[in-house]
């Protein structure tokens, strides 16, 4: 057979050619609505990696943005890669101090910044050691006024560069043409390098029916940030096969993307599940039409049961789990019933549908622990392993890669259970499961079984230190805005649920959980806060 690689410059050009009318609706920093075609992003695209040669960039030069999900970031996201280059979508809300550490490491030689972002990098901008331009992405027809230099304006450089900029067709599928790296709840981030050929890949899955079935007539809402996980590789598949794009833009809230769902008749939208807890919550206050969406979906830490049922029977919304990682390009895993169990009862198809799924086509798993590989029996607990030809195969310059990768599989540090159907659930992350007594408990399936509670808007579960059982259970929660209810109505309901031992020692009411840059809890610091917490 034909030895043709497969690179983002496919995707690009197939969108340019097949889908010139096919718009990206894009939401900027002062709240413009901007309506391009893909001929547009094509050129705009094309312009942007001419600049980027005129500005010295080369094959392998690491190119980071620092940007939020806007047209401007789509086009970076191609312009860099298809070059040659290598994107870096840097996640700006992490500490400083992490920051400057993935710049410097990943060596980024050039940043393109929203005009928004650009305090943060003038702090830090004299422990940059590697950066030889910035570039300000901006609606503003001026520069901002700014200490970094050399600083360029964005549209400045696309308007005067080339719209039919010809890109290298012998572009090698497996060159690097992304990066990312972890948000790090523990130690250093660490960067994960995706090749052309894994994207591509990793983009076939996901227009998979039985996957997320992405086509050329979906309204996609990416609302997972464009800096987190290529945004779940959303952007490059959506551009591949012509699908119109719906970016949210900075400073979103529930109310603007409950607006955007009904105004741009939004079919698939994509986040965690602090978005969607946040948006159930405004369809709960105000009418809207969402009649158009055919799917919801949650990624980036386990959906709470209650949250999956909230939006099916009160909005007739469909909510779909999936799941992944950094290291994993990054879906793994997507929840959807088999066509023999579409007819069972609710709570037994919601029970199934609760759970991360099954693996997607093209990529294996097996689940370990100290005795080998764990039997499908959906009780016994294991480390999650994954290995396919999207899934990373190292840290980039990292000595952690032999901890992570070891034999060809990449080791996720997420505990689970497989069942005989083969549904993976995830029950906790390796330094978030409470060994109580020598006996596991899992922090997702209590916070889960929280979260159903009328009551409850968000919880979290974190293990504090025991001086008999070593570790106890403790659960962190924020109550809806007019809800009260009290520590041992809720521990009542857990032990209608859950084993004795299993039930938390104590409930702590909070204002509202810390979470880390990408939405999820950041258990860590609960931990800390509460570590000297005596139940009373």
């Amino acid at each position: 057979m034909m030895s043709t690689p497969l690179t983002l410059i496919q995707k690009l050009e197939r969108a340019e050619r097949f889908f010139p009318r096919k718009q990206v609706i894009s939401r900027t920093s002062e709240g413009v609505i901007h309506r391009l075609t893909y001929k547009d992003i094509g050129k705009r695209t094309r312009a942007l990696s001419s600049a980027l040669k005129e500005l010295g960039v080369q094959k392998g030069d690491r190119i980071a943005t620092l940007a939020w999900n806007h047209h401007r970031h789509l086009e970076a996201y191609f312009a860099a890669p298809c070059m040659g280059a290598v994107l870096h979508m840097a996640n700006f809300r992490l500490s400083h101090e992490h920051l400057v550490y993935i710049i410097n490491h990943a060596e980024d030689k050039v940043l393109l910044i929203d005009d928004s972002i650009v305090p943060i990098i003038e702090s830090i901008q004299d422990q940059l050691t590697t950066v030889k331009a910035y570039i300000i992405m901006t609606d503003q027809h001026t520069l901002p006024s700014t200490s970094l230099k050399p600083a360029y304006s964005y549209e400045d450089l696309v308007m005067k560069g080339n719209p039919n900029f010809e890109y290298n067709e012998e572009l090698d599928e497996n060159d690097p043409a992304a990066m990312c790296y972890t948000s790090a709840t523990t130690g250093k981030p660490k960067g994960v390098m995706y090749s052309h050929r894994g994207l591509v890949l990793h983009s076939m899955a996901l227009g998979l029916s039985d996957t997320l079935g992405l086509s050329e007539s979906d309204v996609l809402m990416p609302v997972v940030p464009m800096f987190h996980v290529n945004a779940w590789g959303l952007p490059f598949a959506s551009t591949w096969f012509g699908t119109t794009q719906v970016l949210p833009g900075p400073m979103f809230t529930p109310l603007l993307l409950a607006e955007l769902i009904e105004s741009e008749g939004v079919t698939i939208t994509a986040g965690v599940p602090t978005i969607w807890l946040g948006l159930l919550k405004e369809l709960e206050q105000k009418d809207y039409n969402t009649n158009s969406l055919r799917a919801i979906v949650c990624g980036g830490s386990a959906a709470p049961r209650g949250l999956i049922q909230a939006f099916e029977s009160k909005f007739n919304i469909p909510f779909l789990h999936a799941y992944g990682l950094t290291e994993t390009t990054p879906v793994v895993t997507s929840a959807r019933l088999k066509s023999y169990q579409k007819n069972l009862p609710e709570e037994e198809r919601l029970t199934i549908r609760s759970k991360q799924g099954i693996v997607v086509p093209g990529l294996e798993v097996k689940i370990i622990n100290d005795t080998g590989e764990v039997k499908p029996d959906g009780e016994e607990m294991g480390e999650l392993l994954v290995r396919g030809p999207w899934i990373a195969s190292e840290y980039y310059k990292d000595d952690r890669t032999k901890d992570a990768f070891k034999d060809g599989w990449f080791h996720t540090g997420d505990i689970a259970t497989i069942d005989a159907e083969g549904n993976i659930k995830l029950v906790d992350r390796t330094k978030d499961l409470i060994k109580s007594g020598g006996e596991w408990i899992s922090s997702v399936d209590l916070e889960n079984a929280l979260m159903a509670h009328e009551a409850v808007f968000e919880a979290a579960v974190i293990a504090i230190p025991h001086p008999k059982w070593l570790e106890r259970p403790l659960a962190c929660v924020v109550l809806h805005e007019n809800k009260r209810v009290d520590k041992e109505e809720l521990l009542d309901y857990l032990r209608g649920q859950f084993a004795k031992w299993w039930v938390p020692d104590d409930v702590v009411f909070m204002e509202e959980l810390p979470k880390t840059s990408v939405g999820k809890f950041l258990k860590r610091s609960l931990r800390e806060q509460l570590k000297d917490h005596l139940v009373h």
